[in-house]
């Protein structure tokens, strides 16, 4: 089986739980960008890697057309041509992993077709009642014949909360100085607290310091849902995107809304100088949301 992948961190995450599924039943070729590596080794290590930084994927001039790495792409199709694959899989509603999935001379193709690309599937499905990427990956895994494993993370007991300050676009990043705030005051209640952000590098080393969390609070960002993949349960603050959409998929997962916004979810492209759905935010009202959260 091919399944495409090629977008973050926290999308990847959102997809283990049905490529663990997938390689149980046989074997699972993943496309996507190189930052997979470590994922797949540490969640799926039966999977296999194809990377790929599709140039639609970039935040700006991804229709620049004339600049795309047409020569690589070309490669990565007569490599995925040449596996044979029986069936390959897209969980994003994207005309683009459709050509892809078509280009790939996959014998069956799933995924949810849009703006025309029906075509392009053996087996257009129709989109599932909930919005979150999650229940994608389910409705692929049921069309599939897979069953995905529910188990429920181990409870962890401790006092010792990771915050990471980072995210991958501006849009999302609520002010560093708030989470210091908030820090100080858990540390006052007697919680061990430590800021990381985007200058702590390294997939391997962020997954062993997620690991090493008993709660963890950040950005709507890939970390988050690495966390919840993890078992660490999360506490997201969100912006321009949607919690229905985008949150991390643990059951004592818990988040805080941005302030309204007629645009949203903007995806990202944020209309104002600062992405006042977050900024308008204070460290008090999050500190009173998170409250009952960590008594739970």
């Amino acid at each position: 089986m091919l399944a495409i992948e090629l977008w973050g961190l926290g999308d990847l995450a959102l997809a283990v739980p049905f490529l663990r599924a997938a390689s149980a039943s046989g074997k699972v070729t993943l496309i996507a960008k190189p930052h997979a590596a470590p994922i797949l080794a540490r969640f799926v290590p039966a999977a296999e890697l194809i990377p790929l930084a599709a140039p639609w994927t970039a935040f700006r001039g991804k229709y620049r057309l004339h600049r795309w790495p047409w020569g690589s792409l070309a490669r990565t199709v007569r490599t995925l041509r040449g596996r044979g694959f029986e069936a390959g899989v897209s969980a994003r509603p994207d005309p683009r992993d459709h050509a892809l999935l078509w280009l790939s001379g996959a014998r069956r193709t799933y995924g949810f077709p849009r703006a025309g690309s029906r075509p392009l599937l053996s087996d257009p499905l129709a989109r599932p009642e909930g919005p979150h990427r999650a229940d994608h990956w389910a409705s692929l895994a049921t069309a599939l014949g897979l069953w995905i494993d529910p188990a429920q993370p181990a409870r962890r007991g401790g006092r010792r909360i990771l915050m990471h300050a980072g995210a991958g676009q501006p849009a999302r990043l609520w002010p560093r100085p708030r989470f210091e705030e908030l820090a100080s005051a858990l540390e006052r209640a007697g919680w061990q607290t430590e800021i990381i952000d985007d200058s702590f590098t390294g997939i391997e080393q962020l997954l062993d310091k997620l690991d090493s969390a008993d709660r963890f609070i950040g950005n709507d960002s890939g970390p988050g849902h690495l966390a919840a993949l993890l078992g660490v349960p999360t506490f997201t603050l969100f912006g321009p995107q949607l919690p229905e959409r985008f949150a991390p998929r643990h059951p004592h997962a818990a988040w805080i809304e941005g302030a309204p916004c007629p645009f949203k979810p903007c995806s990202d492209y944020c209309r104002f100088p600062e992405p006042r759905c977050l900024t308008a935010i204070d460290a008090p009202r999050v500190l009173a949301r998170l409250q009952p959260w960590l008594d739970a």
